[in-house]
């Protein structure tokens, strides 16, 4: 009977599991609660949809990485992890099309869109008459080189990973995380020291719209890499299996990416002229 039951192939078949079901009640719970505080109720109805979400991802990526030290994590298992991954980037490039669509609509029609729309004038020019822009090559020139040595740092820390040379990928994992952090306060500097706001301008809603998510993103993946130091330091990632780390090197890239094409067209190309 136990032969009959023994695994014959290279796949993970999940153990059942309560966070799906957890993780999609507080996601419902924080949705309803951020459309209630939108409409006069208190945010701190959004407290326990967000600590629902936090300790969701903390238990199922726990149960996760209990599995691939249990050796469920297959080479085949591990190749659709992949997968997932690429497409899961590939869902996130899409999202900063939008901001990018919007960017670039707003910029190479200036007028048109806006007349219809009944929104301010641009004055027949981009940034509109008025917007005093940054200036390209102080501070977003500053965070392009952080983000462009950031890369360089997680790349080390990657082939130090390969080469098992633990102290290099701490090493490389902890300077990533210091110059995500550096990035971050930079940004935040410049927010509070903009001319301009989110509210008052096309200029401002999409600027804003487009380096504020990136710069969410920037979080998310100095939280990622701070999580994938701490495993290093306990000793989770063997040259062989590293999937995590992986995973949080591939996003930290697409991260570096998308910053040099908001830097180029946003910060140089669309504030070419203005006054900064």
């Amino acid at each position: 009977m136990a032969e009959a039951h023994a695994k014959t192939h290279d796949y993970h078949l999940v153990d059942p599991s309560p966070w799906p079901v957890i993780g999609a009640a507080s996601a419902f719970a924080l949705a309803v609660a951020a459309i209630g505080a939108m409409h006069g109720a208190s945010w701190l109805w959004v407290m326990p949809g967000v600590l629902g979400i936090l300790y969701t991802m903390y238990a199922w990526w726990k149960d996760v990485i209990a599995e691939a030290h249990g050796g469920d994590h297959t080479p085949v298992v591990q190749m659709h992890l992949r997968y997932g991954m690429i497409l899961f980037i590939a869902s996130e490039v899409m999202f900063f099309v939008a901001w990018f669509w919007a960017f670039f609509d707003a910029s190479l029609f200036a007028d048109e869109a806006l007349q219809v729309a009944r929104v301010e004038f641009t004055g027949g020019q981009w940034p509109p008459v008025g917007v005093e822009v940054f200036d390209p090559w102080h501070l977003p020139l500053l965070n392009t080189l952080i983000l462009l040595t950031s890369g360089t740092t997680v790349t080390w820390a990657h082939h130090a990973l390969l080469h098992n040379d633990r102290q290099g990928l701490i090493w490389g994992l902890a300077l990533t995380v210091m110059l995500g952090v550096l990035f971050t306060g930079v940004q935040a500097y410049e927010y509070a020291n903009a001319a301009f706001s989110f509210g008052g301008s096309i200029y401002g809603a999409t600027f804003f719209m487009a380096t504020g998510f990136h710069g969410f993103h920037v979080i998310i993946g100095t939280i990622f890499l701070t999580v994938c130091l701490v495993r290093a330091i306990r000793g989770h990632f063997t040259p062989e299996q590293h999937f995590g780390f992986e995973a949080a090197a591939w996003y930290w890239h697409f991260v570096d990416v998308v910053w040099l094409v908001l830097f180029f067209s946003i910060y140089v190309w669309g504030s070419a002229g203005a006054a900064g």
